[in-house]
């Protein structure tokens, strides 16, 4: 009895450091997991390690980088990814330590390695907000599941401290070492595979160069925008451009091995890769984009330049057979979307297979390698990113993917238009009211605003590249003291007025005035 006491008591004196460290790295392998798994999900350049090995390449002396290449040839950058990740490792090894001694001294810890991967990510071209959130994410969920493993650490070491028996504490954080070191063993390997093939295409869109516009499109006049803090730019930057789409997981498509092809009902199939749309007589365009998603006043809707080609001259190849009056394009991740066939042969309407927007490759998310733009129509029905077949039929024989769901199958964007300032609180006097207004493909004649439901007083509309964009205006209000109610509508160049009935985006796009509330003081 003696000696089992003694035994016990010898026990609860060992500090179980060396489990607290595979409490550490098995948390560790975990969070670099889940940050691979985000990065392929949301952007590869978030990939904590190899950001940051990247900025170890671009912060060593050219020496010793030309000593790696030169001694690892190929594996100079796998052998510093190797070597980065098992220092971070290391380094979230002794996170468990420090987290067993004190609560959150792991955290802290983490948050050094976070600091360093958000580092990496800061450095790396093409980085947009989305990237750090993998880092982040994938550091808390470690972090998360080192104090998880830790409590059964202390469950285990405090058992043996009162001379209890600790077989099941002992069993209870192995099981969950083993469990979960397994399973981020796994998800760390399948990360790597997914985020290897994204880094690959990320890179070779970053290398991609552009080619001329055969038919640029007129340089933006100064006067289209009026540059008032807190309205939208004319041009919409891409990291601002709104995302609506089904992929859960954005479709990874080298340019290499993308293809279009032109069938259904035509004389003649064409295929198309993309090297040979590339060298095509590219046109530019600024065209404006909506969803149908997008509420009164909301902020699903953006201003781009477009490079692409037109697809009235693709299917002008392929020659359309009688009766055919709709396109079904269908995207690599397997949505669709039906076309009006005449939406996409009108000579006044540059609908566009698109693979650059605002000067660059189009971004991953936004369709790269390619997308269609068609100007007037609801994205649902006409913006198919990472497009790979236009399929000729009819709308009785095909639907989209948002028909069946009880959307309008053919989306005509409706004349809105929205405030975008002021929105809060402002100074009593002269008040400058700017927003944006948008009537695709048909063009703006006015825009008006309304105080507080007296008389609508026009407002003074900004320059345009033409009638495929939104415009921005702006009018002088003289405010005075109290609470005020600002709303705005348009009319376009065919004289209709905005519809003022009020309507939810479904089913074919939500309609009524923008209003705002205003507290002057």
């Amino acid at each position: 009895m003696h000696q089992r006491a003694a035994t016990t008591a010898g026990t609860g004196t060992r500090p179980l450091r060396w489990e607290a460290r595979l409490a550490g790295l098995v948390a560790g392998v975990a969070g670099l997991a889940a940050a691979d798994l985000g990065a392929w999900l949301l952007a590869p350049v978030g990939a904590p390690i190899s950001a940051v090995g990247e900025l170890v390449i671009d912060l060593l002396p050219a020496p010793l980088v030309n000593f790696g290449k030169d001694t690892l040839g190929t594996a100079d950058k796998p052998v510093l990814v190797a070597i980065i990740t098992v220092a971070v490792l290391v380094v979230c090894a002794f996170a468990g330590q420090a987290e067993l001694r004190r609560r959150f001294g792991g955290a802290a810890v983490f948050a050094v390695v976070a600091v360093l991967g958000l580092a990496g990510v800061a450095a790396r071209a093409g980085a947009q907000p989305m990237a750090y959130l993998p880092t982040v994410v994938g550091l808390s969920l470690g972090y998360l599941l080192l104090r998880t493993m830790v409590d059964r650490l202390e469950t285990w070491r405090d058992a043996a401290a009162a001379a209890q028996p600790t077989s099941t504490a002992r069993r209870g954080f192995l099981r969950l070492a083993l469990v979960t070191g397994g399973l981020a063993a796994v998800g760390a390997v399948a990360g790597e595979v997914l985020l290897g093939a994204a880094t690959r295409v990320n890179q070779a869109r970053l290398r991609l160069r552009l080619p001329g516009a055969a038919r640029p499109a007129p340089a933006v006049p100064a006067a289209a925008d009026l540059r008032v803090p807190g309205l939208s730019p004319y041009v919409t930057p891409n990291a601002d451009f709104y995302r609506i789409d089904t992929a859960l997981q954005v479709p990874v498509i080298d340019p290499d091995d993308w293809s279009l092809t032109i069938g259904g009902m035509v004389e003649q199939e064409v295929t198309l890769s993309y090297a040979e749309l590339a060298a095509l007589p590219l046109v530019e365009h600024v065209a404006t984009l909506t969803c149908v998603s997008n509420p009164v006043g909301g902020e699903l809707v953006g201003n781009a330049l477009w490079l692409g080609y037109p697809i009235r001259d693709l299917l002008a190849r392929a020659r359309p057979t009688a009766g055919a009056d709709m396109v079904l394009s269908t995207s690599q991740d397997g949505f669709t979307a039906g076309t009006p066939l005449d939406a996409l042969t009108d000579p006044g309407r540059q609908a566009l297979l698109a693979i650059g927007m605002n000067g660059e490759p189009l971004p991953l998310q936004h369709g790269f390698p390619v997308r269609m733009v068609v100007p007037g129509l609801y994205g649902y029905v006409s913006a198919t990113k990472w497009v790979t077949e236009l399929k000729v039929t009819t709308f009785e024989a095909d639907r989209g993917y948002w028909t069946p769901l009880g959307w309008a199958a053919r989306g005509p964007i409706k004349l809105a238009s929205r405030i975008d300032v002021p929105r809060r609180t402002v100074d009593a006097g002269r008040v400058v009211v700017a927003g944006v207004a948008w009537a695709q493909h048909t063009g703006l004649a006015a825009v008006e605003v309304q105080v507080d439901g007296g008389a609508w007083q026009p407002a003074e509309l900004a320059a345009t590249t033409g009638p495929d964009t939104w415009r921005q205006w702006s009018y002088a209000w003289d405010a005075t003291s109290g609470e005020h109610s600002l709303t705005v509508r348009a009319t376009d160049a065919d004289g209709t007025v905005q519809d003022p009935a009020e309507a939810p985006p479904a089913p074919d796009g939500a309609s009524g005035y923008h209003q705002v509330s205003v507290t002057v003081r």
